[in-house]
């Protein structure tokens, strides 16, 4: 057995067409200009990395964010994986939970609630396991929600700790995963490769750093 590091990022900032209320959830769309510039210096920050693969959600905003970043990646391949779509990684009771939350988790179907989870589990499944056969080095553009699951795996959290986590723009949170012992956390929403006006988008209105 070896070693696997999984790199984790969001996708890029998604475009909001002209007339979308500012709370509203855009439709599927690609990325806004910030979103494809913060793309491409992921894939930047990533060239030296030594990935062996690069695996994105099939919506268009992490497509064409796994677009961006493997122009700076030419000998990685780079694959669309189901799992790693923006759906519901757990159904998680609301009992209990504040009521931003509990709202949340109403808005999802009895599909939704039923399909999200087994797609999150074959997420780790695949992913979230140390390799047979050597090291690997593995990135994922996925959404929020799955990243929040992965850091709740890794940590061994209760299952509704996905819920509060949030994921920048084009972040990374990476983890590392060895035989014979627990996942290690290595890095959470590192955006050093972002500069100051591209970080923070993603987050709640009033985050500041």
């Amino acid at each position: 057995m070896g070693t696997r590091l999984l790199y984790l990022a969001r996708h890029g900032e998604q475009d909001r067409p002209a007339g979308t209320p500012p709370d509203a959830d855009p439709p599927e769309t690609g990325l806004s200009d910030r979103g494809r510039r913060q793309a491409t210096l992921l894939g930047e920050r990533l060239r030296d990395v030594g990935l062996d693969a690069a695996h994105h959600g099939p919506l268009p905003r992490a497509a064409e964010t796994a677009e961006l970043v493997a122009a700076s990646l030419p000998e990685v391949p780079v694959q669309v994986a189901e799992e790693a779509g923006d759906h519901l990684p757990h159904d998680t009771d609301p009992t209990g939970l504040p009521a931003a939350y509990a709202r949340l988790l109403a808005g999802f179907s009895p599909a939704e609630r039923a399909g999200g989870p087994r797609l999150t589990a074959a997420a780790v499944r695949r992913f979230a396991t140390a390799p047979v056969g050597g090291d690997r080095r593995d990135l994922v553009v996925t959404h929020t929600f799955l990243i929040g699951w992965f850091v709740r795996h890794a940590l061994d959290a209760p299952e509704r700790r996905w819920l509060g986590f949030n994921a920048q723009h084009c972040g990374l949170t990476v983890i590392r995963y060895r035989s014979g012992g627990p996942p290690t956390l290595l890095a959470v929403n590192d955006v050093a490769h972002l500069p100051p006006e591209l970080r923070g988008t993603g987050l709640p209105a009033d985050y500041r750093f």
